[in-house]
């Protein structure tokens, strides 16, 4: 059998109509895929990042098509990370570096840029009913944000900036702030700021920020000047998140990091409970963060659409 999927071979980006459609294997499940999101990794991907050649994304929401009886015709989403299990870090809880891991769209598996794809049963999660397909698609970004509280402190008395007003900035700055901390979102566009606005979060524009330290700041606009920016905002034994992954080179001095013993941590994907918790009770506003819904067929444009300068959330509809 074969589908539709958007295959990149490392130079060209194309929409096959005749890719084999993933076979079952054992603890696997094969999903049909309803809506898949494009984000700023699979942009990164394009451009070289990981090497990757296959179908990408790793964004989606769909329902069982294969696999135990239990998952046939659920909806689910999936977590990213294909690890081993037998590891010294999977048997620490660790699998998302489990060092022979495959990761979804990214490394060594093909992703969810298709009519289909294959997914460990182990990844996968149920999704509720009062979740839309365009929420939940969502998930994965999410639960990445969800990871910087998970990794670090974050209270009522905590200052917070997250730069970066793309659709990971806009995601972190509403989960930050249904913590109670202090939450302060820089970017380049009023009318994305505007989007957070509404929900309480402070917001102001690059061009009028005045350099003021802050507890954490959350770095997170896909750029490489984005991290020097962060690193002068970032008060003396303050925490430094970085979130973006760009596939260009960094030059920067380290060494003030060493002087005002700052803590970096490095953010990426995370717990897709309390993701999928958080927009069954509407506490995240995720529908203003969409562009435009692209079919399948026309996934060449909408990566097109994503790459623009500005650009929010493109999503990949598949017909059903």
């Amino acid at each position: 059998m074969t589908m539709q999927a958007l295959y990149w071979d490392g130079n060209r980006l194309q929409v096959r109509r005749n890719y084999p459609v993933p076979r079952i294997a054992e603890k696997t499940a094969v999903v049909q895929v309803h809506v898949a999101g494009i984000c700023s990794t699979d942009v990164q991907i394009l451009q070289g990042y990981m090497g990757f050649q296959g179908v990408p994304g790793h964004e989606f929401v769909g329902t069982v098509s294969e696999g135990p009886p239990a998952l046939v015709g659920k909806r689910v989403v999936g977590e990213i990370n294909f690890a081993c299990g037998n590891c010294a870090r999977c048997q620490q809880g660790l699998g998302r570096h489990c060092p022979t891991r495959r990761v979804m769209g990214i490394l060594n598996a093909d992703g969810s840029f298709a009519q289909y794809v294959a997914i460990p049963v182990a990844n996968l999660h149920l999704v509720p009913d009062s979740i839309a397909d365009e929420e939940a698609v969502f998930t994965e970004p999410l639960a990445a944000v969800f990871e910087i509280v998970e990794q670090a402190p974050v209270h009522a008395a905590t200052e917070v900036v997250v730069f970066g007003d793309g659709k990971l900035g806009l995601l972190c700055a509403q989960v930050l702030h249904t913590t109670g901390a202090r939450v302060t979102l820089i970017g380049k566009h009023d009318a994305k700021l505007g989007i957070v606005r509404k929900l309480g979060v402070r917001t102001v524009l690059l061009s009028d920020w005045k350099t003021h330290q802050a507890d954490m700041v959350v770095e997170a606009t896909g750029s490489t000047a984005g991290l020097s920016v962060a690193m002068e905002t970032v008060r003396p034994r303050g925490i430094l998140v970085l979130k973006s992954t760009v596939a260009r080179r960094h030059t920067l001095a380290l060494a003030p990091l060493v002087i005002h013993e700052v803590t970096v941590i490095g953010s990426r994907c995370g717990p897709f409970s309390p993701a999928l918790h958080a927009l069954a009770q509407k506490q995240i506003t995720v529908s203003p963060l969409i562009d435009k819904v692209y079919p399948l067929a026309e996934g060449v444009a909408a990566m097109r659409h994503a790459r623009r300068r500005g650009a929010l959330k493109v999503l990949l509809r598949n017909e059903r």
